[in-house]
């Protein structure tokens, strides 16, 4: 039986260890593994190479892996000791695109440090993830506790489309008694949390026409309808005065107890002076248990280019953020009954799926949770680990219950309320990044001891 290090051989080692790991997520935020279509597809390949050449120095025997067309994975393996349970450790080397490099401060690709965070795309979304799992292994060294797998995704920023084919190829490799997804954030800098629900996700498109072509603005205006006016009051429809969803058939669910100060969630989103949240009920419920549907953008001709013609189609993106327990198909085919049926003056209506997502409530019975919080709780110097419901969506959480039933699933936190992932100057806070490491590697040291089974002589 391996004999588990103590706490205090834990910190000292991660502090050990912390200074190559900064350099090792510094050379990996520096491969630009953007793993969108439109981007140079041998970044991801260097990104797993990369991610492999660290697992490998940890002692996983490794191997780059997809499935098709799929962007490349990695899966490192270390077995179990006898009686020692399994635990898969997840996270993702693809990124998102850096958007308009003229809101960085910094190079997006290498990793700066300001006043106490590390600012680089990847830098917490989700390279850091990948680096926890990587600081919490050479802590241990040879004495790891457990049974270790750690898949690492090339692609999860651009919708995981190869994932479940990759689990039903490497299902017997990928198998586990707990699977840790550090690929979330927590509460608050000094307070750590565990997701335990996200929304699920509908994206579609919605096009209106009222003409055939355009025509002049001053002949027609004011007996034909342009499109874009069609399309304006359309899209007015989906909500109440309030800002609330005004879509019938959409569900809600509980959220949590916990407050979030309204200065902060300013602060966080970037909000101007003077601009209302919209929506009822508290401020998590909006953002966690009811869904929320947003236009992310709309086909028309630009202000500078437009002529005085009335405009004869315009089509816009709608993103729908499902509550728990809302089935996607069904939340889709809501939204499109409403669409046709609030469309004005019979202008000609089109709506398309474009991609969908399962929300998800985890279960948080059983002794891994216990083992996670008290982990945590030490790490983070008697910190209360919180439950977090998340706004945003991660559909392949949902992917993990549905083929690993058995197994329990913890959500942790890489990223802060101040991380700005997926946005500009994307940051990642030192301090914390080394009670993560700590809290992974005592969370492995409690699962093994939580889990452990008898060994027959």
């Amino acid at each position: 039986m391996t004999v588990p290090l103590t706490e205090t051989e834990l910190r000292a080692a991660i502090t050990r260890e912390l200074p190559g790991v900064h350099a090792d997520l510094a050379r990996l935020v520096a491969v630009p593994s953007i793993s969108f279509p439109e981007f140079d597809p041998a970044h991801v390949q260097r990104s797993a190479e990369l991610t492999a050449e660290l697992l490998r120095g940890c002692g996983l025997s490794t191997e780059i892996v997809r499935a098709g067309e799929g962007q490349p994975a990695v899966i490192g393996r270390r077995p179990a000791p006898p009686g020692a349970p399994t635990v898969l450790l997840y996270a993702h080397h693809d990124v998102q695109p850096i958007g308009d490099e003229a809101q960085w401060r910094s190079n997006p690709f290498t990793v700066t440090e300001r006043d106490g965070r590390l600012y680089g795309r990847g830098v917490t979304d989700d390279k850091a993830g990948v680096l926890a799992h990587v600081a919490a292994l050479r802590a241990f060294g040879d004495q790891l506790p457990v049974g270790v797998v750690v898949f690492a995704e090339g692609e999860e920023e651009y919708g995981s489309a190869t994932l479940e084919e990759l689990i039903k190829t490497y299902r017997d490799d990928l198998t586990a008694d707990v699977i840790v997804i550090a690929d979330s954030g927590n509460w608050d800098i000094g307070v750590p949390a565990l997701t335990t629900s996200l929304r699920g996700l509908v994206n579609l498109f919605v096009e209106v026409q009222t003409l055939e072509s355009a025509v002049h603005s001053g002949m027609f205006g004011g007996a034909v309808p342009d499109a874009l006016t069609t399309l304006a009051r359309l899209l007015a429809s989906l909500h109440d005065d309030a800002g609330e969803v005004a879509v019938a058939g959409l569900s809600r669910a509980a959220a949590g107890p916990l407050e979030y100060p309204s200065d902060r969630l300013r602060a966080e989103a970037g909000m101007l002076d003077g601009v209302a949240f919209v929506g009822e009920g508290s401020l998590v419920e909006r953002m966690w248990a009811k869904p929320a549907l947003s236009v992310l953008g709309i086909d028309a001709p630009r202000t500078g280019e437009a002529p005085n013609a009335l405009v004869p189609s315009a089509k816009a993106k709608l993103s729908l953020r499902i509550a728990p327990g809302q089935d996607p198909k069904a939340a889709y085919e809501a939204v499109a009954a409403h669409l046709r049926d609030h469309t004005p003056w019979g202008a000609a209506v089109t709506v398309t799926l474009e991609a969908d997502g399962e929300a998800c409530t985890i279960d948080t019975e059983g002794d891994a949770y216990p083992a996670a919080r008290d982990a945590f709780r030490v790490a983070w110097d008697g910190a209360e680990p919180v439950d977090v419901g998340i706004g945003g969506s991660i559909p392949f959480i949902a992917t993990f219950q549905e083929n690993f039933p058995e197994a329990a699933i913890l959500v942790t936190g890489i990223g802060d309320p101040y991380s700005r992932i997926h946005g500009p100057n994307e940051s990642l806070d030192i301090a914390e990044f080394a009670r993560i490491c700590l809290g992974e590697a005592l969370l492995l040291n409690n699962l093994a001891t939580a889990l452990r089974r008898p060994v027959s002589s």
